[in-house]
């Protein structure tokens, strides 16, 4: 099971929140989107500053004026003032908007052997949830290429695959509801987890199957979206990273790509050898240590 029986859950408040999100000298963004002004605005500062009495006094301010508060899940490189890819300093989080049977997915997720632990749950409104675990190690296109899968997986918003993320921050109120909630966070975990502590198979047939409405889904996430070429590329390299057999990921893109490449296999194959070539790379800049070092079948392609 995906819990951490050795850890105290305790609640947490949006400056012990962010607090855990960050460091004190990393730079985070807070939007803050009030529907019924029409208007969204975003600040980009220190996590120790965000976290500070004065800001949060204002942040309560905007809030009681219908607010709805957020906070971007990874850190912004410094002198930049803009929540884009290219701004991301690395990858710290990634996460699950469970905004649908939140309360089933969110025990499967507990339940499940493929992930680890949550760090983090937010109740941000009645039966709905998202699910924040904390990373290193992770590059943007193995981290989205995951969000994608944890959302197929558990039935999350496929919209929230995206490094750039915001999610909810606790202690506000959700002004989406009728009635007032009060979003709130709970710590279930404190370890950081590595790329090869999440098993799931991301992309594949089996989750395809697994969830009928994948595919309907798909035609709904917007256009500046990744390619399913990307996809499957991501895939590949976390795959291969976590130790996979090369000929089990040619077979599971081939399988999934059957319906839309002339020539699944072929593809699959190119595709696996492009990201051994790029985790060769990583590989030889980084020079792990020896017992971290991933083990990988070279792969021929077969023309």
């Amino acid at each position: 099971m995906s819990t951490d029986g050795k850890f105290a859950t305790r609640s947490l408040t949006a400056s012990e929140y962010l607090r855990k999100l960050f460091g004190p000298n990393d730079n985070a963004a807070i939007l803050l989107r009030n529907r019924s002004m029409g208007y969204t605005s975003q600040s980009i500062d220190k996590a120790e500053i965000i976290a500070s009495p004065n800001f949060q006094a204002w942040l309560a301010g905007e809030s009681a004026s219908g607010s709805d508060v957020f906070v971007g899940m990874n850190p912004i490189k410094d002198g930049t003032y803009r929540r884009t890819k290219a701004s991301i300093k690395d990858i710290r989080h990634v996460y699950l908007d469970l905004d649908r049977k939140g309360d089933e997915a969110l025990q499967a997720i507990r339940n499940s052997t493929e992930v680890p632990a949550p760090n983090f749950v937010l109740d941000t409104s009645p039966g709905k949830h998202q699910v924040v675990w904390k990373v290193r190690g992770f590059s943007q296109d193995e981290a989205e290429s995951l969000l994608r899968s944890l959302a197929n997986k558990f039935g999350g918003d496929l919209a929230a695959t995206d490094s750039t993320r915001v999610l909810r921050l606790p202690g506000f109120a959700n002004h989406k509801l009728l009635e007032e909630f009060v979003v709130e966070a709970r710590q279930e975990a404190d370890a950081i987890y590595r790329l090869c502590d999440f098993t799931i198979d991301e992309d594949s047939s089996e989750a395809s199957r697994h969830f009928g409405e994948v595919q309907e889904r798909r035609r709904t996430i917007p256009s500046e979206h990744k390619s399913q070429s990307e996809h499957d590329w991501a895939y590949a390299k976390r795959a291969l990273a976590r130790g996979d057999d090369p000929e089990v990921v040619i077979q599971r893109i081939a399988d999934y790509r059957s319906e839309d490449k002339d020539n699944p296999n072929y593809y699959a194959r190119h595709t696996v050898m492009k990201a051994q070539a790029e985790l060769a790379r990583r590989t030889a800049v980084e020079r792990p240590a020896e017992g971290d070092r991933t083990q990988t079948k070279e792969v021929r392609i077969d023309h």
